[in-house]
């Protein structure tokens, strides 16, 4: 059958582009931070710079590959690309878990309120929804095996969301740029000022990584094969609806 075909042309190079840009992400967020904001640490006055790195690395970085695993093991057996899919969202959420801890913390030991701004508005919410996304696809595909046809009537927005939240994941990340820059450098940044220059560069690759990851996954043609299992199954679930009612009608 399929199995062991090559990925479809130009799916491998968007898939590449979309690593390098990830890295390059990575690397963009560690300069800024190392090189004008003093670094990072988890005690004292640098706790604050854990937050945009993890932010970077588990919303974005992490789940975007976590999204593209259908995309790249085409033919790996469903169930073992489900659990990456799923483990690798795990991540992101726990090192997310561990930069808003790191936000709250460095908030707290200098006096300064939580929870006022848009942007911690909307990376609350992103968040919270992205948990209760990976906790309902858990439940629905992974543990308890809901049904197939439960699962087929929730998978659409499983999709939909999962691409939902990476664009608000970026989206909020643009808002923690700005505003990170409004704080420490509003005197100079209109005088494009390398700092303001590179944290906008940064922002421009966010955008780039969201759109590489968004087109490959939107692309039709690119989606999955299923695999002989999965077709037999889905075959034997439509006899069975369509075996009820007589007729076609219901």
């Amino acid at each position: 059958g399929m199995d062991g075909a090559p990925p479809p042309a130009g799916l491998s190079a968007y898939v590449a582009v979309s690593q390098l840009l990830g890295l390059t992400l990575l690397a963009t967020t560690g300069a800024w931070l190392g090189r004008y904001r003093g670094g990072v640490a988890w005690h004292g006055h640098l706790q604050f710079n854990v937050h945009p790195l993890c932010m970077v690395l588990g919303m974005v970085f992490l789940q975007g590959d976590a999204l593209l695993v259908y995309r790249v093991f085409r033919h790996e057996a469903k169930r073992s690309t489900k659990a990456l899919h799923a483990l690798l969202h795990g991540l992101a959420l726990l090192i997310a878990l561990v930069g808003i801890v790191a936000v709250f913390e460095s908030h707290r030991s200098k006096g300064i309120p939580n929870m006022y701004s848009l942007h911690s508005w909307c990376g609350m919410a992103t968040f919270v929804l992205y948990l209760l996304q990976w906790l309902l696809g858990c439940g629905f595909f992974l543990l308890p095996r809901a049904s197939f046809s439960l699962r087929s009537r929730y998978k659409p927005q499983h999709v939909f969301f999962g691409i939902a939240l990476f664009a608000l994941s970026i989206t909020t990340c643009l808002l923690g740029i700005t505003e990170m820059l409004l704080f420490n450098i509003s005197d100079s940044y209109s005088r494009f000022v390398p700092e303001g220059v590179l944290a906008n560069t940064l922002g421009v690759l966010l955008v780039a990584f969201g759109l590489v990851v968004g087109y490959v996954l939107t692309r039709d043609d690119w989606k999955r094969p299923p695999l002989a299992e999965e077709l037999a199954l889905s075959m034997d679930f439509k006899t069975l609806t369509e075996g009820e009612s007589p007729g076609g009608s219901s």
